[in-house]
């Protein structure tokens, strides 16, 4: 035999797309490949606009979770006559700081302000001095008022400081957009399991009542339960998620037809696996490409409804910060040019980062795509 067929010691040549790695004296193993969540995440990465939009979208969730730190009516620490008070916890009577009245103090004050900032005393308020409803009783410039070194955005008609409004605002949309996402997906994810996985029977009732519930005005029974009862973010909730389902049940349907015909599930029933364990174990895990790939594109246009729903008044209640409110605001004082300008790029801007990772996102899970 001519000496290139001759194996290495102790185990056989690696195969294809593999590099022999050395181990102890002589022994050569195969090197193990990627997992494929780790290719599908070395392509997201090799992506550029969908990585650094995760990497934006991500900070600016983290600075609105934060809102108290960044925008703040009241100081995170005041040292007052060798005494330490935390305001952004708590409230103090203005009494504490010097005042005359057992009401909260009013940090914007100049008399209050003065008193925690002479001498030894001081104060660490926040970068922008302004919570979601502080209403500045000290400003000199009728509302709402146009940018200024006060008010970095301005401020809206009933002079909130605008920049205020859109963190606090922005966290609303997103932790609302993120709680309708999960609710449709989980009920998505149960009823398209349960059609594609059974078929037949199960899967013909199934279609049948998604056809009748989706031909429900949605629009319509919001205005009616929004007549009926008190504004409310979590009726709100309730009411998106009874129709937010339909989309994903029927992308999750059609990946369980297609996967439960394959010979790896045949093999477990073969072994007596039980359906809940053939599904939980093999064919979800394998069906999961589109739930994934959804959750941008559900994110955005939770947003968008939640953003339209409040510029009709049908969403949160009055006095939460809201982008759609200040969209309202924009359009019934068109000098104020500056409040819709600031809204309209918060939410163009949150958007088409989510498009971009949604895109990213659909590429790195798209097995045509070239292993890395």
């Amino acid at each position: 035999m001519a000496a290139s067929g001759r194996l290495p010691p102790g185990g056989a040549p690696a195969a294809a797309g593999q590099s022999p790695i050395r181990a102890g004296a002589g022994e050569v193993r195969p090197a193990i490949g990627l997992s494929p969540g780790r290719r599908a995440w070395k392509r997201f990465r090799r992506n550029k606009l969908g990585f650094y939009s995760l990497v934006l979208f991500c900070g600016m969730v983290l600075l609105s979770l934060g809102a108290e730190l960044v925008s703040n009516d009241r100081p995170l620490i005041v040292k007052y006559n060798n005494t330490f008070y935390f305001p952004i916890f708590k409230n103090y009577p203005e009494k504490v700081f010097g005042g005359d009245f057992e009401t909260p103090a009013d940090y914007l004050d100049p008399f209050i302000r003065d008193k925690i900032t002479r001498g030894s005393n001081w104060a660490i308020f926040a970068p922008n001095p302004y919570g979601a409803k502080t209403l500045n009783y000290f400003a000199t410039e009728p509302n709402p008022s146009g940018p200024s070194r006060a008010n970095l955005l301005g401020t809206d008609d009933r002079g909130r400081d605008l920049l205020a409004q859109l963190i606090y605002g922005f966290r609303v949309s997103v932790l609302f957009a993120l709680a309708l996402t999960v609710t449709g997906v989980l009920l998505g994810v149960v009823t398209g399991a349960v059609q594609g996985f059974f078929g037949g029977k199960v899967d013909l009732a199934f279609q049948r009542f998604m056809e009748i519930w989706g031909s429900m005005p949605e629009l319509y029974l919001l205005i009616i339960f929004s007549a009926v009862f008190a504004p409310s973010i979590t009726l709100l909730l309730l009411l998106l998620s009874l129709f937010g389902w339909l989309g994903l049940s029927d992308y999750v349907r059609a990946e369980f037809l297609r996967n439960r015909q394959l010979d790896y599930v045949r093999a477990a029933r073969a072994l007596g696996l039980s359906n809940w364990q053939i599904i939980h174990r093999h064919v979800l895990p394998n069906s999961m490409t589109p739930v994934v790939t959804f959750l941008p594109f559900r994110m955005s246009a939770a947003i968008l409804a939640l953003t339209s729903l409040d510029f009709l008044g049908l969403g949160v209640p009055p006095g939460t910060p809201s982008l759609g409110e200040l969209l309202s605001q924009g359009k019934n004082n068109i000098d104020a040019w500056w409040i819709s300008l600031s809204t309209f790029g918060v939410l163009v801007v949150t958007l088409l980062l989510l498009t971009m990772m949604g895109d990213a996102l659909r590429d790195a899970l798209d097995p045509r795509k070239a292993d890395v």
